[in-house]
């Protein structure tokens, strides 16, 4: 276990590169920030010189790789970090120096125990790019096929867990401390990043998921997921067919080359919420550096280390809300929060919609250029600490995601009304799943596996604990011993040992004295 002194030590250094990007200074002025962390960050930033303009890219790019994930997280979260801080951290480039070749060989050739020869016929030494867990190397396999070929960077997965070890040690503290910092659940926020992080640092898992998209996306005219080669992907190298494109922020290239860039907005626009909303699994790192284009007009996605996951409840309660800010129904969309316990059921539905018009209303009849999903998100953002809203993990990636393909389709199209784009989809989509024929088929589905569940329902008296609300339950969080909590066991047990010496004191010398009687 890691000790406390180690954990500081570690939040020290990195609370000084913040400091020095000026990256601090919002959390030192915010209201909601706990006594004991603004106590901390001014010790920590004794000495620095910090810059004028904070850079909050800057310094989690400075202070290292796990970093640089956990800033793309909270990228997400304006309600955590601010609005502004949110904007910064979603320029942050993960980009690093790449690993020498030597090492990229002798890890593929470990990782599969034969030389790097009898997998490939040719492999290009110079990386296509090189992130902060792993670098891309372009190579022909011995069957002639091109591919790309991934491979994780070494000492990628221990350098992970320190860090995100000292990072649920700290998350801990600070929700202790009650007000705010427990509404925004950091430690929640921890625990789905380790998962994330966790299921991008084995290769065989993005592969798998690259795979189960491509099945999802069967159908779908236009839009294609690259093949894994699974005899040359294990956990640590990941082999994928190789994609010849224009990159969809191109938009010079790809009208030159004579593709209709409006008609590519829509059709990822559509996409994303195919995946989305009638899959439920959706690649949710979809900027504009993992898109391209391909000859034939096809839209081409890669790298999906980074993978959203909705279930059918919780997608059935998003398509109305989406539907429903789209149509104005805002007491419809206030009802599903209630429902889906979003919202906590003491606060009054109807006060909730009328907040939700305020964000609402001021959007609806602009120019389509001014519509923005993101703005809309912001806003929706800003109202929940008035309803005591608790943050819901399983919706931050799909927030992320709509936003870079709000920002991707509007670069594509200027012109384009993300809200009218969506509305058929989402409409025909909710017809399809809530009209009666659905509820009918729905209800048969439902009434059949509760039959064949029967033994196991009585076994498990499961309808005395109905599944509640629409977010998924959350992971197990990590025992975090807290600083003042060790402080009291070591002052209990000071305080045991000194009664016990006291004890065993007066027993030797009641001891002595029976002896001396006895002698005596």
């Amino acid at each position: 276990m890691t000790r406390p002194a180690t954990h500081i030590w570690r939040l020290g250094r990195w609370a000084r590169i913040l400091a020095r990007h000026g990256a601090l200074r919002g959390i030192q002025n915010d209201p909601n920030t706990p006594a004991p962390v603004k106590r901390l960050i001014g010790l920590f930033s004794i000495g620095t010189i910090k810059s004028r303009e904070p850079d909050y890219a800057g310094a989690f790019r400075d202070i290292g790789p796990a970093a640089i994930k956990l800033g793309q997280t909270l990228a997400t979260r304006p309600d955590l970090v601010g609005e502004d801080a949110a904007r910064n951290l979603l320029k942050l480039q993960d980009d690093l120096p790449p690993v020498g070749f030597g090492q990229i060989r002798q890890s593929i050739e470990a990782s599969f125990e034969q030389p790097l020869e009898a997998l490939y016929s040719e492999f290009d030494p110079e990386p296509i790019g090189a992130a902060s867990i792993a670098q891309v190397h372009r190579a022909v396999t011995t069957e002639g096929r091109e591919v790309a070929v991934k491979v994780l960077r070494p000492g990628v997965r221990e350098q992970f867990a320190r860090d995100i070890d000292t990072y649920e040690w700290a998350a801990a503290h600070v929700e202790a401390m009650g007000g705010e910092a427990a509404r925004l659940r950091p430690r929640l926020v921890i625990a789905n990043f380790k998962r994330w992080t966790a299921r991008e640092l084995d290769l065989r898992r993005e592969a798998a998921s690259a795979s189960e998209l491509a099945e999802h996306m069967v159908g779908t005219p236009g839009y294609e997921i690259p093949g894994i080669d699974w005899d040359r992907t294990n956990g640590r190298v990941m082999t994928i067919d190789w994609i010849d494109g224009i990159k969809i922020s191109n938009t010079e290239a790809l009208k030159a080359a004579g593709h209709d860039t409006a008609e590519l907005a829509n059709r990822l626009v559509l996409a994303f919420l195919k995946q989305a909303i009638a899959a439920g699994f959706f690649h949710a790192d979809m900027h504009q550096g993992n898109l391209f284009v391909k000859a034939d007009g096809t839209i081409a996605a890669i790298d999906f280390g980074i993978m959203g996951r909705i279930d059918r409840q919780a997608r059935m309660w998003l398509a109305e809300i989406l539907y429903g800010l789209t149509t104005g129904n805002y007491k419809r969309v206030a009802e599903i929060h209630f429902e889906a316990q979003y919202v906590p059921s003491y606060h009054n539905v109807d006060e909730f919609a009328t907040a939700l018009r305020a964000v609402g209303e001021p959007m609806r009849g602009k120019p389509v250029s001014e519509l923005s999903v993101g703005q809309m998100l912001d806003g929706l953002f800003a109202i929940t600490r008035d309803f005591d809203m608790q943050t819901q993990p399983h919706l931050l990636l799909l927030q992320k995601t709509m936003v870079m393909v709000e920002g991707i389709a509007t670069q594509l199209n200027r012109q384009i009304n993300m809200w009218d784009t969506s509305a058929p989809y989402v409409r025909s989509w909710i017809r399809d799943e809530l009209g009666p024929e659905a509820a009918i088929a729905d209800r048969i589905r439902t009434d059949t596996e509760t039959l064949l569940r029967i033994p196991d329902l009585v076994r498990r008296i499961e309808d005395r604990f109905p599944p509640k609300g629409g977010a998924p339950e959350p992971p197990p969080l990590p025992d975090v011993e807290l600083v003042w909590e060790r402080r009291a066991r070591k002052q209990e047990r000071r305080g045991v040992l000194g009664y016990l010496l006291v004890a065993a004191g007066a027993g030797l010398a009641g001891w002595a004295a029976a002896m001396q009687g006895w002698l005596g």
